[in-house]
């Protein structure tokens, strides 16, 4: 048969046919979406069945079948058409002249074909040695001829995927790594590839493959709708373009997003963002999935014959109150109650986070479908929890994702709403506005111990931006944000006002840095000013450097460096003053005198206990809710007494969130003195200690009955170890114009059980006593300062007090 003969069809299913219609139907404004492109599959089946029927005759044994996106009828205006024609293998010079009836008008009206003729033992064997092959087979759908053999293939097709599952799912996972190193991420790509990159399409027909496995499936809700916005917006592109194109260009997004009815190009990417979010959030917890099932199926035989035939039973180890790990999974506790702690979700992030596993699916649905509100203002434990999760670096990434594909983070901040999926046409980002914050706070938690106060530097990195949301300046839209959610969060005016400083001035030390005259006293008296003190000047150093870093490749570099440290130590100079004294106790409560006089008294320790509480809400029982606890220690005054108190703290699970030593001297007539622990402190897992089994420990500690580190370690030995959060070493550094009377040891380190106890005993053992102390945990690190002395009271020698400083620093990064 010529070409001639093949073109000279009826008009029915030829060629002008088709084109006509197939022009009416792209081109009339009533249909558009998915309508539109089931009714493009329709007319193309329509026509090719004719071109089949026609070329078929009395032809037997034959089947035309779509396959790959044309089998799910997702024909864009310029797809290509994937066709497998099917035969029995009776007759081949009849199918090969069949197959030219077919593919010629395809060619001839210039659309791309992507074709095969096989029967259905070499269509099965080409899928087992071609994934690519298996994966277009999965979504085959008849469309001419012999069905029955249609049938055959698509059964014998599914059946073979379901048993080698095991098998092709991680070749399939590995794929689709592959693409996305290549292509990107779509969500944050301004010049994204619809289908190729990191979930895009492909990524959508992955999880399809992976539920047609009946291994895994991917969560649902939303997936549809993010799969029909990129199909829509590939639509549009296509008709846009006039082109077979999966990449949305710049230069072609204001004309799809007129295309989609959209008001610019900047609603286009937001759509195509958080399509992608979905897809790619989908994916995460699918190949997860995936992955659990075949350890599972791995190990399952051998644990079997372990138990006896009996079934396992998945290990769940506590991280903290409400949340535990299983099968590598942060998940609730099963007496967790969302409805009646509504810190959950931080809790529960903030663990992940710093063991560095993935929330659970489960999990996260369950608190945004649950948990109560936070009151306003935060309590301290919400405000803790956040820091810690922004402080615990790359993990966060994920964990955030999670609370953000179930709506958590806009709940918790609502200014958060319109960052989100905001993209930014600067070529110097690579990341959406939400994606930067978030990449700022993973860089700001390497430079935590720069500052006195890590979490201002967390919390004003989450939010240096977010004023960009908002027309005009975005620094100075942003003061006004950031001083409303840092009051909302809990923290007090005078931290509202130096985070307010940070969101306005992020910019002030890199322009100034870059484009000013740094020997001109003005210039850096305006800074000065702007900044306000030496503690702020830090926290901006750090965050300047973390926003660069968190921008892009060409925003930082060691000459910028330079310049901005050089600005910063000039602008520092200026701010310098007299050396502030130790902090002025204030006078002892009449509690504490009675605790220190009991004390003296008695020769031995007395403690005091005190829940605090938010008062009784609106929820059903009327109950408060417990924040955490107030523990007053007064024990006479001896060596040895802030390891004990410590020790003793941590082998009964408290975290010490702050806490003050100090001597006390004793109402007048009595001839003594008292030292006063006044600590602040939070059971890991809820339950409240008792004061009479803290005391006797602690009378224990003190006397050397108690082997404190002892008991330490074996609880360490037996704690499970995680991945957990690579933190930045500690530094201890020796503040040498602090006190005049003492000598201030400051210690920035990763808070952990037994951390006190640790920098308390080795204090003691490098013959220093302590005379005061003030430890802080902010979020999860560990801000303390230790004034000080020798044996006779006076401050150290400056060589003795760096060497004290290096032996801690070394113990505690031993």
């Amino acid at each position: 048969m010529t070409n001639t003969d093949i073109r000279t069809e009826e008009e029915g299913s030829g060629p002008s046919g088709y084109a006509a219609a197939r022009l009416r139907l792209l081109t009339e404004g009533a249909r558009s979406g998915p309508p539109r492109r089931a009714a493009l599959a329709e007319l193309t089946d329509e026509w090719l069945a004719g071109l089949f029927a026609a070329g078929a005759k009395d032809l037997r044994g034959v089947s035309l079948v779509a396959v790959g996106g044309y089998g799910r009828g997702e024909l864009s205006p310029r797809s290509d058409l994937d066709l497998l024609l099917l035969h029995d293998g009776s007759d081949t010079d009849a199918v090969a002249a069949l197959a030219d009836r077919v593919w010629y008008p395809v060619w001839d009206l210039g659309l791309a074909l992507d074709h095969s003729v096989r029967t259905p033992a070499e269509a099965r064997k080409t899928a087992g040695e071609d994934l690519k092959v298996q994966l277009g087979l999965l979504d085959a759908r008849h469309i001419a001829g012999d069905l029955g053999l249609t049938a055959g293939l698509r059964t014998t097709v599914l059946a073979d995927w379901r048993n080698q599952a095991p098998r092709r799912l991680p070749e399939l996972q590995e794929l689709c790594a592959e693409r996305a190193e290549r292509q990107g991420e779509l969500q944050y790509l301004l010049e994204p590839d619809l289908k190729e990159a990191r979930g895009g399409l492909r990524d959508a027909t992955a999880l399809r493959a992976v539920a047609a496995s009946w291994l895994a499936d991917a969560p649902r809700e939303g997936l549809d709708d993010a799969r029909r916005r990129l199909l829509d917006v590939r639509d549009a592109l296509h008709l846009a373009t006039g082109r077979a194109t999966d990449r949305l260009s710049l230069q072609e997004q204001d004309q799809v997003a007129a295309e989609l009815g959209l008001l610019d190009a900047d609603t286009l990417l937001r759509q195509v963002y958080e399509a992608a979010r979905v897809v790619s959030y989908a994916s995460d917890v699918t190949w997860r999935e995936v992955g659990r099932v075949l350890r599972s199926r791995a190990v399952r035989p051998r644990l079997r014959a372990m138990l006896g035939g009996g079934k396992p039973v998945a290990e769940r180890s506590p991280l903290a109150e409400g949340v535990v790990e299983q099968d590598g999974e942060v998940v609730l506790a099963r007496a967790a109650r969302p409805d009646r702690d509504p810190v959950l979700p931080l809790r529960a992030a903030a663990a992940a986070a710093q063991a560095g596993l993935p929330l659970s699916l489960h999990a996260v649905r369950r608190m945004a479908a649950g948990v109560r509100p936070l009151p306003t203002p935060w309590p301290a434990e919400a405000r803790e929890q956040l820091v810690t999760l922004l402080g615990s670096g790359r993990p966060t990434v994920e964990v955030w994702e999670a609370l953000e594909a179930e709506g958590l983070v806009s709940r918790l901040l609502p200014d958060w709403e319109r960052v989100r999926c905001r993209p930014q046409r600067n070529a110097v980002h690579v990341w959406t506005v939400d994606r930067h914050l978030i990449e700022t706070a993973v860089r700001a938690s390497e430079f935590t111990r720069r500052v006195s106060r890590p979490d201002l530097l967390l919390v004003g990195a989450l939010l240096h931006d977010i004023g960009k949301g908002w027309p005009g300046d975005h620094s100075v839209a942003g003061e006004i944000i950031a001083k409303d959610v840092a009051a909302r969060i809990g923290f007090d005016r005078a931290d509202v006002a130096v985070l307010a400083t940070l969101v306005r001035h992020h910019l002030l030390l890199i322009e100034t840095a870059t484009r000013r005259d740094l020997e001109d006293p003005a210039t850096l008296r305006a800074v000065a000013d702007a900044v306000g003190s030496q503690s702020t000047l830090e926290l901006l150093h750090a965050l300047t450097e973390a926003d660069a870093l968190a921008t892009g490749p060409a925003a930082w570099s060691s000459w910028r460096g330079s310049l901005v440290a050089d600005l910063v130590k000039r602008v520092a100079a200026v701010l310098a003053g007299d050396a502030a004294e130790e902090p002025e106790a204030a006078a002892p409560t009449a509690e504490q005198e009675r605790l220190a006089v009991e004390a003296f008294r008695t020769g031995g320790p007395v403690l005091a206990l005190r829940a605090q509480t938010e008062p009784p809400g609106e929820e059903p029982s009327g109950e408060p809710e417990p924040l955490g606890v107030e523990l007053l220690i007064a024990v006479p005054d001896q060596r040895g007494v802030l390891p004990a108190a410590a020790g003793v703290l941590a082998m009964h699970r408290l975290t010490v969130r702050t806490a003050e030593l100090r001597a006390l001297d004793l109402p007048d007539g009595v001839d003594g003195s008292v030292l006063l622990l006044n600590w602040r402190v939070a059971a890991e897992y809820g339950s409240l200690p008792q004061a009479a089994r803290l005391r006797a420990d602690l009378v224990r500690a003190l006397d050397g009955s108690l082997d404190v580190a002892g008991r330490l370690a074996e609880r360490d030995a037996a704690y499970p170890r995680r991945r957990g959060v690579v933190a930045p070493p500690p530094r201890v550094t020796v503040a040498s114009a602090a006190s005049h009377s003492a000598t201030v040891i400051e210690v920035r380190a990763q808070d952990a059980p037994g951390l006190l106890f640790r920098i308390g005993r080795a204090l003691e053992d490098a013959g220093v006593r302590v005379r005061s102390a003030h430890v802080s945990t902010l979020g999860a690190n560990a801000v303390d300062a230790f004034y000080v002395t020798g044996p006779q009271g006076v401050p150290l020698p400056g060589e003795e007090a760096v060497s004290v400083a290096r032996k801690l620093e070394e113990m505690l990064r031993g």
